[in-house]
This record gives C-alpha cells, sequence and structure tokens, in this order.
C-alpha cells in the first residue's frame, strides 16, 4: 500500500515531543497532512515519504507550539502607561479610569491584533484572552489564522461593551452559539475576580459552564490584600468560597494563585483545577509568589501566561517561562526545581490541558494538530550548543522564533508574518498612543 504524500516534512536536528517527557528526539523527521501531525519518525525513514514540500532544519529545534494562558490582549495598547505602581493603586487609579475613557470595540480589534502579532512572532500558537468586547477579539483570531480561548468578561459593575452582567451573559451566549464549531476557536467564562463578582452570578456562571461544557478563567489569590479581605468581609478565603458555590474543577483555571496555604492545596487537588501562573506580572505588581514546585509535587496542573502588557510589558511567553523556571528554583531553595524540560511542558501540554485542548494541541504526537513552533539555535548567545532544550530556556527568547505553523498553516516564516500587516499594525498602535498620550495632557490631538 502506497505511503500517503505529506503535505509538510520538517527536518530539524532537534525535535522536542513533550509526551512522553523529557524526551529529546536527535536528526528525526515529522510530517504533517490536512493540517494534523502524521509522521514522527527517524530522519531516515521520514525520507522515504513523499512530500509536497521539505524544510531542512540544521541547527534548529521543533517544538509544540506555546500556550499563553493568561492575558488581556487589547491592553496591549496600555502598555507602559501606568509602570511601578502596586495593583490597587495601578487598577483603580489607573486602568480602570483608562478604560472608561478609552475602551472601544476599535480600540479591543486593534490592541488584541497587536497582541496576536507579537505572540506569533514569539512562538505563541494558542491564548487565553480575558477583555472586553469578546466579538472583536473572536474575529481577530479568525482573521489571523491564531488559536484561542476567548473568555466573557463578567464584573458586578459595567464595563466597556455591557451595561451588566446580564447583558455581558447575554452577549456570550450569542458568541457560544456562533463559534461553537469553529475549528481554533473556543469560548469560556472569564468572571474578573472574587472579590468584584457576586455569589448570584458565580452561581449563575457555574450552571451555564456545566451546561455548556465551558471553562472558567478567574484571577485568583492574585494578592495577600484580595485574601486578607475576603477573610474579614466573609469569614472564608475566596478560594474555599469559590469550592463551596461549586466553580472548582476540571474546567476552572485560576490565574496567578500567589497565597496558598495547605487548605487551598488541597482544594486544588481534589477538584483536579488548574493555575495559570504569571510571575512576571506578580513580581513587577509586588503582588508574591506562586510556589509552582510545590504544585508540581502534589500533581496540579500548573500552565503560564503572561498576562497583560500593561502589566508585564510584553507577551514574550519564552521569557516569562525563564523566569518561572528561575524563580521556582529561588521559592522552593532547590535548583532542581522545574527543570528544562518540565519548564516547557508548562508553557505548551499544561496549558493546553488548562483550556481544555490537550486532545488536540501541546505536545508532538501522530494525531494532533500540526501547532508547530521552529526555533533557531545558530545565533551567537546559543553557542556552544550541548543541551538544545536547556539553550532554548535560559538563553533564547522570542528572537529565536524562525517559524511558525497553526493546524498545518504557516503563519511564520523565517520571523515574518505571513497574514498580517506588521508596519500596519505598528503605524495603527502608535496612532492609539499619540491619542491616548494626548488625551491624558488635556491637549488636541
Amino acid at each position: 500500500m502506497p505511503r500517503p504524500v505529506l503535505d509538510l516534512l520538517l527536518l530539524p536536528d532537534w525535535l522536542v515531543p513533550v509526551e512522553p517527557a523529557g524526551v529529546l528526539l536527535k536528526n528525526h523527521g515529522l510530517g504533517v497532512a490536512d493540517g494534523k501531525i502524521v509522521l514522527i519518525a527517524p530522519r531516515a525513514d521520514a525520507l522515504k515519504h513523499q512530500a509536497k514540500h521539505v524544510m531542512e532544519l540544521p541547527g534548529r529545534l521543533l517544538t509544540p507550539g506555546l500556550v499563553n494562558a493568561h492575558g488581556h490582549a487589547a491592553m496591549s495598547l496600555f502598555r507602559g502607561i501606568a509602570d511601578d505602581l502596586p495593583l490597587t493603586t495601578w487598577l483603580e487609579k489607573h486602568i480602570w479610569p483608562a478604560e472608561a475613557k478609552w475602551v472601544t470595540e476599535q480600540f479591543v480589534q486593534d490592541g488584541t491584533e497587536l497582541a496576536i502579532a507579537e505572540q506569533l512572532k514569539g512562538g505563541i500558537t494558542c491564548f487565553s484572552d480575558m477583555y472586553f468586547y469578546p466579538q472583536a477579539a473572536c474575529g481577530q483570531v479568525h482573521e489571523s489564522g491564531i488559536r484561542a480561548q476567548i473568555t466573557l468578561p463578567i464584573l458586578d459593575f459595567p464595563i466597556p461593551g455591557a451595561r451588566d452582567a446580564a447583558e455581558a451573559l447575554r452577549n456570550g451566549m450569542r458568541l457560544f452559539d456562533d463559534l461553537r464549531h469553529h475549528p481554533r476557536l473556543k469560548v469560556a467564562f472569564g468572571p474578573h475576580a472574587p472579590y468584584t463578582v457576586s455569589d448570584d452570578k458565580l452561581e449563575n456562571i457555574r450552571v451555564l459552564a456545566d451546561q455548556l461544557d465551558a471553562g472558567i478563567h478567574m484571577h485568583v489569590h492574585e494578592t495577600a490584600h484580595e485574601v486578607r479581605q475576603s477573610l474579614e468581609q466573609r469569614g472564608e478565603r475566596p478560594l474555599a468560597r469559590l469550592n463551596r458555590l461549586g466553580l472548582l474543577g476540571p474546567r476552572f483555571q485560576a490565574v496567578h494563585m500567589t497565597q496558598i496555604n495547605d487548605d487551598d492545596l488541597e482544594l486544588l487537588v481534589t477538584s483536579n483545577s488548574s493555575i495559570i501562573h504569571c510571575p512576571e506580572s506578580n513580581m513587577k505588581l509586588a503582588s508574591g509568589f506562586c510556589p509552582v514546585e510545590k504544585l508540581w509535587q502534589a500533581g496540579i496542573n500548573v500552565a503560564i501566561g503572561t498576562d497583560g502588557a500593561a502589566s508585564n510589558n510584553d507577551l514574550d511567553l519564552l521569557g516569562e517561562t525563564r523566569t518561572a523556571a528561575l524563580l521556582a528554583k529561588a521559592v522552593s531553595g532547590s535548583a532542581c526545581a522545574l527543570d528544562a524540560h518540565r519548564a516547557l511542558r508548562m508553557a505548551t501540554l499544561n496549558g493546553a490541558r488548562a483550556l481544555g485542548l490537550d486532545d488536540q494541541i501541546g505536545s508532538l504526537e501522530v494525531g494532533k494538530q500540526a501547532d508547530l513552533v521552529v526555533f533557531n539555535l545558530n545565533n551567537l548567545a546559543q553557542q556552544p550548543v550541548y543541551d538544545p532544550l536547556s539553550q532554548l530556556i535560559y538563553t533564547a527568547g522570542s528572537a529565536c522564533t524562525e517559524h511558525l505553523w497553526v493546524g498545518g498553516k504557516q503563519l511564520l516564516e523565517s520571523g515574518a508574518l505571513l497574514r498580517m500587516d506588521e508596519q500596519r499594525i505598528i503605524d495603527t498602535a502608535r496612532a492609539w498612543g499619540e491619542k491616548i498620550r494626548t488625551g491624558q495632557t488635556g491637549t488636541s490631538a
């Protein structure tokens, strides 16, 4: 029986499948057909297959596409607007007023496009977004070719695009219906945080999430103040409250979790909830440190996110993963904590699992979607290469990203975006920056 013709055959020096864990394959080929991975084999065997396109990749490392499990994409247009401030001041005195003044559907469209372009150039093939006007973000995901989970923002007070939580949910239900069969878009619920969403709304979200088998993505235990305030006002920790309301479970995505005691740990383990770790944002806002190694050892799924560019200030997930690996060692007091293989797993398969996509993406396995990224380790700062995966985690950054595919469709070639106009995106972002800057000073645009 003749072998099927491959659409694409990649021949890198090194390939890290992520699953099985801890494996580095040398001189192997990966074949793609109909948008899926159909072949992983030693180079000599891979070359026996006919392919429409063959890419020789000397000095390159092939991995699954990175998964940015938490962010606020459109906030890229607020990059650098309010730095060096604690979270409460940052939010209440700067970010929320700026959002009230400037956030429109066009703002979200342009900001999301900027974020998608930056993420693609950094090796990210899938991201989770929590922001206003989610329908605008969905449009940019559809056009760009990236994969995403878009969450519906829900708060107790009016937000851009919705007068109240009921309207936000009504708009969201239409998105669920419209995108039910979209190949790259998944909709989830995004209640902002325990301190901004009341019990009745959280219970409503839980019922709808159960009915739709949808994820719940939420900032939880981001600061010690949040936990202390909940104890004073409600007599229980935020995570315990969410558990009492029935929100915790395999679909629950707890973002930040810098404050974790033994009771919290037990709830996370027994509920099989996921944690999204955002180390650079947490450090910049002095929010605290998520005890990543302790969570790993307890068997909790820990993914990684950049958070928004207004609090990071970049969307470089490789850089974020390096920070996470170093911070895990410092927090745990062990140089062996979060080694390079586990760090990459956190940025790929763990992220896919948190978003409920691990049956489709996150590892290089036959049958999965061909969400792939090629990193160039031929650069000056990566020499010499003893362990390519260690080089990726500890010396590489987004600039090492060379080629990228989502569902077998190439979106980045030799560092250049294939479906997006990078200069136009830069010009649009600059125009927004000038508009916001002059508006803040009270001068005319």
